[in-house]
This record gives C-alpha cells, sequence and structure tokens, in this order.
C-alpha cells in the first residue's frame, strides 16, 4: 500500500494506516491525543507511540475528572515512572489541562463540540503532493492555540495544535499518493 513516507517503520505504520487522520469525536480520546502531542514537544512521534500504553496506565486511561484531582503525590509517582516522559512541566500541564478540558466541556456540552469548531465541523480535504508542501501550522492552529492559552491550557502552540487536527482527522494531511488519502475522503488524484 503507497504511504505517506514517514511511516516506514512500526510503530508508525500501523498507527498511519489505523488511526492518523481518522476523524474522533470521543471526547476522551481527544484528550488523549491533546496531551499525547503535548508531549511529544522537542521529541519524535515515534517515542511518544512507544510509550502510550504507559501513558494510559499512568494517566488513569485520561480520564480528565481524575487527573484534575492529582496532587503532589500523584506528580512523585508520575516523575518516578520510566514508562513516560519525565518532565515536571509536562506532567503539570496535564493537570492543569485536565482541569481546562472540563470547564470547556461544562460551557460547550463537549470537548469534541469546541475543537471541531476550528475546522468548521468537518475534516479539511488538503491536497498535498509532497512532505514538504504539509505545513507546521495554518491559521486554524494559530486560532485553536490562542483559545487554548487564553482557557488556561498549557504546551498548546500552534504546531502541536496543528498535529492535534492530523491526528485526529480535523484535516487530511494523508498525501495525495497515499492511498488514505481517498479512504478518508480526500478526492481522488487526477492524471
Amino acid at each position: 500500500m503507497p504511504r505517506c513516507s514517514w511511516a516506514t517503520t512500526e510503530p508508525n505504520i500501523t498507527y498511519h494506516d489505523q488511526e492518523w487522520g481518522v476523524p474522533v469525536h470521543n471526547d476522551r480520546k481527544l484528550f488523549e491525543f491533546l496531551i499525547l502531542e503535548g508531549a511529544q514537544a522537542g521529541l519524535s512521534w515515534t517515542t511518544i507511540l512507544n510509550k502510550r500504553e504507559n501513558y494510559r496506565k499512568a494517566f488513569d486511561g485520561f480520564r480528565a475528572e481524575k487527573i484534575a484531582r492529582y496532587g503532589a503525590r500523584d506528580v512523585k509517582r508520575l516523575l518516578g515512572d520510566t514508562g513516560i516522559v519525565r518532565n515536571r512541566l509536562k506532567i503539570a500541564a496535564t493537570i492543569q489541562n485536565a482541569k481546562a478540558f472540563l470547564m470547556v466541556r461544562k460551557e460547550f456540552g463537549s470537548f469534541e463540540a469546541y475543537l471541531w469548531c476550528f475546522v468548521g465541523g468537518k475534516p479539511k480535504q488538503n491536497r498535498w503532493r509532497k512532505m514538504s508542501q504539509v505545513p507546521a501550522c495554518t491559521p486554524e492552529s494559530d486560532a485553536m492555540s490562542r483559545d487554548l492559552v487564553q482557557r488556561g491550557f498549557k504546551f498548546v502552540g500552534s504546531t502541536i495544535c496543528y498535529a492535534l487536527m492530523q491526528a485526529t482527522g480535523m484535516v487530511n494531511d494523508h498525501l495525495m499518493t497515499c492511498a488514505r488519502h481517498v479512504e478518508l475522503g480526500g478526492p481522488r488524484r487526477r492524471n
């Protein structure tokens, strides 16, 4: 199967073929991706994929209600957990983001309704032919980042927000040569 050029080894191949770019509308899954994208800052996505199951265990299945109540004992436990990225700022951001997530969900009815409003409620279908065309951020990710920061979220710069949008199918950034492009609603390639 022709794939995007970054998906050459595991776990990237499976992630590319089964998850990346698939629209996500589940609040807990969206929260998980928000936290994982922030954890990835300065690291490779492969590193985070390899630690994903450990993150799920360490952070109570990404249940924001529980994470929002974490205290000093939980922070100490997480700083000692070799299965995750042991960065004090990223751990503190996860706890803060859980609190902000709950506030957004209360205001909008769901985190999904809030996040998807930045793309008008449906995936944006891009038509990239090479990876060098894929942007690191867009006006939509800039707007998402600004609004998340205003709401108290941490580790949500525009590049992180765009990666979140790609991962959760808000944008289809599979290359036109990739089989997943059309599978996820992209227009067929014209010869």
